[in-house]
Formats: C-alpha cells, structure tokens, sequence
C-alpha cells in the first residue's frame, strides 16, 4: 500500500508511553500524515502540543458535542484563537451533533456547533463534523450558509449516498473510517461506491473504530491502511489510485504541505 494520510486520529488520547511506538508502526505502515482532532478545550492543548512536536502532524481544535455542555463560546473560542498561532493547527473540530447519546441537551449542542463554525468561516478553517442521528439537524445548519470551497468533512461517513452528494455540493468531502469493513455495514459500502472517490478521505478515528481484522483492539493510526483497501475493493481500484485521491484531497483540504512532497 502506498503512503496514506490518516484524516481523523485522536493519537493524543493514547497513553503517552506508547505514542512513540503507535507513531512509529504508523511510519513504518506509509501513514504519512495524522490529523489529530481536539474533543474539549484542554484535549486541543494537548493535539496542538503533539503536532507541535512531530512531523507528519497536524492539529484541530473544538469541542465535541458530547462535551457540548462545558462549552463557554466567549472562553474557549479566545483560547482556539491562541492555539491557531502553531501553524500546524489546519482545522476546528471535532464539532457537531450527536442525537444518539444526547450526553448534552441539544439546543445546548446546536448553539456550541453553530458558534464554532462560525469561527471557523472566519478563520478561513475547514471543519471536521460528527455527525450521529443528527444528518437532516446538520445538513440545515450547513445549507444556511450555502456552498463553500474546502468547507471541511464529514468524519466516519454512515450516511446514504444522496446525503452525501449533498455535502459535496457546500463544499464538504467525506471520510471513511474502518467501519467501511464492518460485516453489518453494507450501507456505507453502498454510499462509498456511488460517491466520486475525488472528494474521499480515509481515517481511523483512533483509539476507536478499529477496521477488521484488529477488531477489539484499541484502533491505531497505522490501521488506517485496511480502511484504504477496503476502500479500493469497494471502488474497483488499485491501492494506489485510492491513496493518490486521499492524499491529494487530504493536501487539498487542509492547505499542507510537506518537504517530502512532489511540486
């Protein structure tokens, strides 16, 4: 397989002692780049200070909606703006709505997801949007503004191919994380055959999510790569053309650049 990009991994969340070594089997695996998405105000200290620290890294920062009910726009959005002087912190997230746990009120989600985004349109950011039995709440928010160049992504896509083409209209792409190769999960193989690979990213969503065959283990960035392939059987294609689109829309969408990179 070659090199890959893992577009949502939340390596900060893994224990210190055996970051090096997740890192590390992520190299040595060709996952090239990892972006690493904050969850509350201190979990994005903690992403802007590992991709601080590591090539290949890059950072976003947000409040998730679990974590909705903590958030206090006037403190943390001052505290995104500090953050955002690290020139590897290349999006807000991870933000959006969760009707599924509900761990937060939902008026309560849906002001915290409004709030940030708008910070980051004014910030010139894409965002990386969670998103779980909450598509027709999110996809009403987002047409508010209308279509937007590199608006950001849809995290660990479920969602029907129809809605998806939706996103891809206002300027989103779309993300497969390692559920695309769950036994249960036809319907998101049928949205990713039906949808232009072009405006696909893949991810692990790490610690969680872990694609088979690493099932109930602790997900890692290097799984990334089994994502990919079932990506490519999915679409028909080599291993290679599904990791040239990824990168190339990875590069696309969060504006980076590395020395390593052809001109």
């Amino acid at each position: 397989m070659p090199s890959l990009c893992d577009s949502h991994g939340h390596v900060q969340m893994l224990e210190p002692a055996i970051q090096d070594d997740v890192l590390q089997r992520a190299a040595d695996a060709g996952v090239r780049r990892i972006l690493v998405p904050g969850t509350t105000v201190d979990d994005s200290r903690s992403a802007v200070d590992l991709a601080e620290r590591r090539d290949g890294l890059y950072a976003a920062v947000g409040v998730h909606p679990h974590e909705a009910r903590h958030f206090e726009a006037d403190r943390d959005l001052k505290i995104f703006d500090d953050l955002l002087a690290c020139r590897r912190v290349v999006a807000v997230g991870e933000i959006g709505l969760d009707f599924h746990y509900d761990h937060s009120p939902r008026p309560v989600q849906i002001d915290a997801f409004r709030r940030q985004l708008e910070f980051a349109r004014s910030r010139g950011l894409p965002v990386l949007i969670h998103n779980r039995d909450s598509g027709a709440e999110i996809m009403e928010i987002l047409a508010e503004s209308g279509p937007t160049t590199n608006a950001g992504l849809f995290h660990s896509f479920t969602e029907d191919a129809a809605y998806g083409r939706q996103a891809i209209a206002l300027g989103y792409r779309i993300s497969f994380s390692g559920m695309i190769t769950f036994r249960a999960a036809e319907n998101i193989r049928e949205a990713a055959r039906a949808l232009p690979l072009s405006e696909m990213l893949v991810e692990t969503d790490a610690p969680f999510l872990a694609p088979v065959p690493h099932r109930g283990k602790p997900c890692e960035p290097a799984f990334v790569v089994e994502t990919a392939r079932k990506l490519a059987e999915v679409k028909a294609v080599s291993d290679e053309e599904v990791a040239r689109a990824t990168t190339g829309c990875f590069r696309a969408l969060f504006g980076v650049r590395e020395p390593w990179d052809p001109e």
